[in-house]
């Protein structure tokens, strides 16, 4: 294991961040104090993770309707991720995108995306101006099985190879597409092997082992830094929570979230791993878990009381000129 104690603490204050902010905002959802649609990233936190740990704020990523987990992995303030969810003033977005449009330009965040689909291609751009500008930074692209179907998701694997772009590409397979299991929607038998077709490097990796994810991206990000083109990773991962908050998962088998939650929670995997293995303690994660707690509260508390943003804003940032 390459990753000393400080990484290691970090990496799970990160993923425990992403499980407390989600938490949160399911609950304030149901209690009906955030408007729109919310789609869940909890127990998928050890992609988010395991791949930003290996990148800088120069890097950039593109998300998904789902995408939570990558703006807090990416290092993008709570409050205002808060802030935006709740559609108040301050928000990322100054409370004017809302949940599914998260961005921070200052930490490589170009937003997350409702469409599903749409950042393949988007992500492309941040890769080529960095090829072009000479830099050795990476461009992510987040997305999940049912982005695997796409024409643009197949078009921008194409052009990253054709252009030796600096991208990698992550499909987070959590067995769902919306309501479709990905083992009748997607018709290849792996989605890294059909990433693989198009001529660049694809591997499949556990999604709930911090470890594995972090390991395959480091691969793939020092490739990119080298100038040798993109990367394909698919992570096998578990949605906890529905398509959206109040989904009633029916498509499930009967006790299948309840043997996911048991065996597949990455945080309970991470944590295993390194207290067994005598790296962390116990105490110093319970620490965390608590301070963890606290900061999310306060970023609940403090969104909650803020102001709507000002009638006179409606029409400001709808165009903007470079």
């Amino acid at each position: 294991m390459d990753l000393n104690r400080r990484q290691l603490l970090k990496a799970y204050r990160s993923m425990r961040t992403i499980r407390a902010f989600e938490s949160a905002v399911n609950r304030e959802f149901l209690e009906g104090r955030i408007p729109g649609f919310v789609h869940l990233y909890t127990g998928q936190e050890a992609v988010a993770v395991g791949v930003c740990e290996n990148l800088t704020d120069r890097d950039y990523t593109i998300s998904t309707h789902r995408g939570h987990g990558h703006c807090a992995a990416k290092g993008c303030d709570l409050l205002a991720m808060m802030l935006e969810i709740k559609g108040k003033a301050g928000g990322a977005c100054s409370g004017k995108g809302g949940s599914m449009h998260i961005a921070d330009f200052n930490k490589g965040m170009l937003g997350a995306n409702a469409i599903v689909g749409g950042g393949a291609p988007m992500i492309l751009g941040a890769a080529l101006s960095s090829k072009l500008r000479k830099t050795s930074d990476v461009a992510v692209c987040f997305s999940g099985d049912g982005a695997s179907n796409q024409g643009t998701t197949f078009e921008a694997m194409n052009m990253a190879v054709v252009l030796e772009l600096p991208v990698i590409f992550i499909t987070e397979n959590n067995g769902y597409g919306e309501h479709t299991p990905a083992s009748y929607a997607v018709g290849a038998k792996s989605i890294a092997e059909r990433a693989a077709g198009f001529g660049l490097p694809a591997e499949t990796v556990d999604g709930t082992d911090f470890f594995a994810v972090f390991s395959a991206a480091e691969r793939a990000v020092e490739r990119a830094r080298r100038g040798e083109g993109p990367s394909f990773i698919e992570a096998d991962v578990v949605r906890f929570e529905g398509h959206f908050i109040g989904d009633p998962q029916n498509y499930r088998s009967p006790g299948e979230l309840a043997e996911v939650k048991k065996n597949r929670d990455c945080l309970a995997i991470f944590k295993n791993r390194v207290l067994r293995e005598t790296i962390l303690t116990a105490a110093e994660l319970e620490q965390i878990d608590a301070e963890v707690i606290a900061t999310v509260a306060e970023s609940v508390e403090k969104a909650e009381s803020a102001s709507a943003p000002s009638p006179d804003e409606l029409l400001t940032d709808v165009y903007v000129s470079y």
